[in-house]
């Protein structure tokens, strides 16, 4: 990748330090893995292609696990094929002290929506509306997890050498959440740690005129605003934010007032 070694371990660390969207098996009786604190705080896995944030997120779990002690990868990225048509991956299968684990990967970026459902859990959509909580959840509890029972995968386990271990089924589900600007919120299945910023509407944008803007790149996204970065005037981060907001792409920004705070935001078209 043709990030420098010293950019890709601020990432790693920013990935390590976001927090579980959820504890134990809160939401929809998901088991949320829990990672030893052992594991190396430096990346030290090579990568030779240019990755999405959610697959770099997946080596960064992958760099814990291969240095956290008592853990053992037995695969990561196992697809599963059926007449040379691609029916699924699963993310990895590991040891733990000896248990058999399938784990499944989660690194997603919500905003909360109070007219997306009725629920808190429905609440949670993707800042581009395309996507959310909800979606996800779904598509773990009723694709990804159960691709493992199908005889199409017990056949690659089999090739694998991995067909006699009896894997449990959990998740690791990380997220940065964000709020609506102003609103104070209570959440009863969510971690409120997750939330790490807020979102506003294009009609409230001129109360920060005031403000300093930058626009990170996507991977940038896991980290958290920093000072030393070539900050934009209003003017400009609204003319830059628009060719986004054309698109319907709901930009993620960093923002800095007078006195030098720092926020993590979202600007949603819609």
């Amino acid at each position: 990748m043709n990030i420098s070694p010293q950019h890709l371990q601020s990432l790693y660390q920013a990935y390590c330090k976001t927090q579980l969207l959820w504890k134990n098996a809160a939401i929809n009786n998901l088991q949320q893995f829990e990672l030893s604190s052992t594991f190396d705080s430096v990346f030290l896995r090579k990568l030779d292609k240019q990755l999405r944030l959610g697959q770099l997120a997946e080596q960064f779990v992958f760099n814990q696990l291969d240095t956290a002690e008592s853990t053992n990868i037995l695969a990561e990225n196992i697809q599963i094929q059926k007449n040379k048509r691609t029916l699924g991956e699963l993310d990895t299968l590991l040891l733990v002290n000896e248990k058999a684990i399938h784990l499944e990967i989660v690194y997603k970026f919500y905003v909360y929506d109070a007219t997306a459902g009725p629920h808190e859990i429905d609440r949670w959509i993707g800042p581009n509306r395309k996507d959310s909580l909800v979606d996800k959840l779904n598509k773990l509890q009723h694709k990804q997890l159960p691709l493992l029972y199908t005889d199409d995968c017990q056949l690659t386990l089999k090739q694998l050498a991995l067909a006699n271990y009896n894997f449990k089924q959990q998740v690791l589900f990380k997220a940065q959440l964000f709020i609506p600007y102003q609103e104070h919120l209570t959440f009863k299945l969510i971690n409120k740690h997750c939330v790490c910023g807020f979102f506003i509407k294009t009609s409230q944008l001129e109360v920060f005129k005031h403000y300093q803007f930058y626009i990170p790149s996507k991977l940038d996204w896991f980290l958290e605003p920093h000072a030393t970065v070539d900050w934009l005037e209003f003017s400009n981060f609204r003319s830059e934010s628009q060719t986004f907001l054309n698109q319907k792409q709901s930009p993620l920004y960093w923002m800095k007032n007078d006195l030098g705070d720092l926020f993590k935001c979202f600007l949603v078209w819609w």
